[in-house]
């Protein structure tokens, strides 16, 4: 993985609470998974950005290497690595989602 797509990786992970890799953008999500967590942080009320890997071949690559984990999307909270699709959804499902934005400072819609 190139360093500088590396370096972006670390940069918006650091300086956005909630940042997510997703296909397509939160208005027009291209894949039923990146659609469901989109879904899931809008009903949460969480603030949080994304970037569109389906823009960039390098980023769609360098995600992947990134987290040493192989689907997109990739979910971070305060630079730390959550999960994709699955493991978002069943987080919202049992709460524990609500408790990880929660203890990390995130606001989360009452």
């Amino acid at each position: 993985m190139a360093d500088t797509i590396s370096q972006r990786i670390q940069g918006e992970i650091q300086t956005n609470d909630v940042m997510l890799y997703m296909k397509g953008t939160p208005m027009f999500p291209q894949c039923g998974f990146s659609a469901r967590v989109i879904q899931i942080l809008t009903h949460m009320g969480v603030p949080f950005q994304s970037a569109n890997v389906l823009e960039d071949a390098e980023l769609r690559d360098g995600i992947k290497s990134f987290s040493q984990w192989p689907t997109i999307p990739q979910l971070y909270v305060k630079g730390e690595f959550v999960g994709g699709c699955d493991i978002v959804t069943e987080m919202f499902q049992n709460g524990e989602l609500e408790t990880l934005m929660k203890e990390h400072g995130v606001a989360v819609k009452a």
